[in-house]
């Protein structure tokens, strides 16, 4: 089931310059585990030492913030997009 994995500007070298990633998973884990093999580097920007998505990385699936949804858990269904996004501070 492929996926589309939206890549921020901050990490888009890790991605080889691509704004977007197709992959496969049904769960946003899987998504993220095969975007890390495709390409490696996303992990540590996107996952605390505890396995734990980082509290400054927003995961959407479609329109929705996964942490109001199963986390890592989340169903991604086949054609679906996975936005990731960084937490901008500023003051």
């Amino acid at each position: 089931m492929a996926v589309t994995v939206r890549i921020p500007t901050t990490m888009r070298p890790i991605s080889g310059g691509s704004s977007t990633v197709s992959v496969e998973g049904s769960t946003l884990g899987e998504v993220l585990a095969a975007l890390e093999t495709a390409h490696p580097g996303f992990q540590e920007r996107l996952f605390d030492d505890s396995g734990a998505l980082r509290k400054f990385v927003n995961v959407f699936v479609a329109d929705d913030d996964v942490r109001y949804l199963d986390g890592l858990d989340t169903k991604v269904p086949a054609g679906e997009t996975v936005s990731i996004i960084p937490a901008v501070a500023g003051g």
